[in-house]
């Protein structure tokens, strides 16, 4: 259970880096199987996304830095495949705090500043992976 916190942090630091392939390749890594986005045609279903930094450090406690963490590498994870945030058709966004709702929304929108939006569902859940994680965001974006 220990190399699971690792191994997310692995497949994180190659997100940020905007290395799709390399993050894709360490996805396996300390028995944790998942792709941090996967492409069916044209379109791109991004795993839930958790707010490690390229250093596979979490800001512990402190939801706007998760938050902007999670949005920029889901932003290095688009980039990677060639598209962005405006490309985005869905979201899912899993808050472990309903009080971190408006802060959310508050960093969310800044990523989308045209006021376009996706299409989002936001659910209040009892736990993550990680006991740290106070959220994890997963979406769908279009490739052109």
């Amino acid at each position: 259970m220990k190399a699971r916190p690792f191994a997310i942090a692995i497949i994180c630091a190659a997100l940020v880096c905007g290395d799709l392939a390399a993050a894709q390749q360490q996805s396996t890594s300390g028995g944790v199987p998942v792709s941090p986005a996967v492409r069916v045609g044209k379109l791109l279903f991004v795993s839930g996304t958790p707010a490690f930094d390229k250093n596979g450090k979490l800001a512990v406690g402190d939801f706007p830095a998760q938050m902007k963490q999670v949005m920029e590498n889901i932003a290095g994870i688009l980039a990677a495949s060639g598209t962005g945030w405006e490309r985005v058709a869905k979201v899912s966004v899993f808050l472990t705090r309903q009080q971190d709702f408006a802060e959310m929304n508050r960093v969310y929108s800044t990523y989308f500043p045209s006021g376009h939006y996706p299409a989002r569902t936001t659910v209040v859940v009892s736990a993550l992976p990680h006991p740290d994680f106070l959220l994890e965001i997963e979406c769908e974006a279009l490739l052109e």
